[in-house]
């Protein structure tokens, strides 16, 4: 009985909605302004870095906190509930009960995830991701690289052959979150990630987009976390 209190618990813990929320105490719905997502890189797009920040954070321990607490309170009941708690907090970041399902993409909170169980493979992912997004200034090029890189890294690393399926597992859904910005990466149409210059709690749009010109609904450009 205590497992399914605390799978239920990290699912509530990973649909805190703290980009949403964040938007909210600035005066601005996250979800009609940038890419309209909720994630850590269009608060950043819309609201500067000092939202961004502790956004990211949070979100990295929504996955973290399961998966490394929550088996030692659980009675452990089963060896393994740290990776089914980490599935519960990732799915509550995706699909969010507290924003009718609609939430992130999952890289930020898996990374939290995968941080309790091979902590060097993720180390070194997310030195990837933030070359890989300084280079070509598009996120989801990072993302997508950083998300394939863990489970190898994790397998270099010795981890265990459940973290390594867990890791792969996470690979799956992160690319498979990221599928618009894939079609897009390949007809040459994803745009390139630019904070947004007039970030200091006032909303801008897209570079090269004439203000109000894209509905929040098309989600162009979307590679949050």
């Amino acid at each position: 009985m205590r497992p399914a209190i605390f799978m239920l618990a990290a699912y509530l813990l990973g649909s805190v909605p703290f980009g949403y929320a964040a938007g909210r105490v600035a005066g601005v719905d996250l979800r009609r302004e940038g890419s309209g997502n909720t994630g850590a890189t269009n608060v950043y797009r819309v609201l500067g870095s000092r939202w961004a920040i502790p956004v990211i954070v949070a979100d990295v321990l929504k996955g973290l906190v399961p998966v490394w607490f929550f088996p030692l309170w659980d009675g452990k009941g089963w060896p393994h509930m740290a990776l089914v708690y980490g599935v519960a907090a990732i799915s509550g970041h995706v699909w969010p009960v507290f924003l009718r399902f609609k939430g992130g993409k999952g890289v930020a909170t898996a990374a939290g995830a995968m941080l309790a169980l091979a902590p060097v493979a993720v180390a070194v992912s997310i030195l990837a991701w933030i070359g890989l997004a300084l280079i070509t200034r598009v996120v989801s090029i990072g993302s997508l690289t950083a998300a394939a890189l863990v489970p190898v890294l994790a397998f270099y690393e010795d981890a265990p052959p459940e973290t390594i399926l867990f890791a792969l597992g996470l690979t799956v859904l992160v690319w498979w979150t990221h599928r618009s910005n894939l079609g897009r990466l390949l007809r040459g149409k994803e745009l390139p990630f630019r904070p947004n210059p007039t970030a200091d709690g006032s909303v801008g749009e897209m570079p090269g987009e004439p203000p109000g010109s894209r509905p929040a609904d098309l989600g162009v450009g979307r590679e949050e976390p």
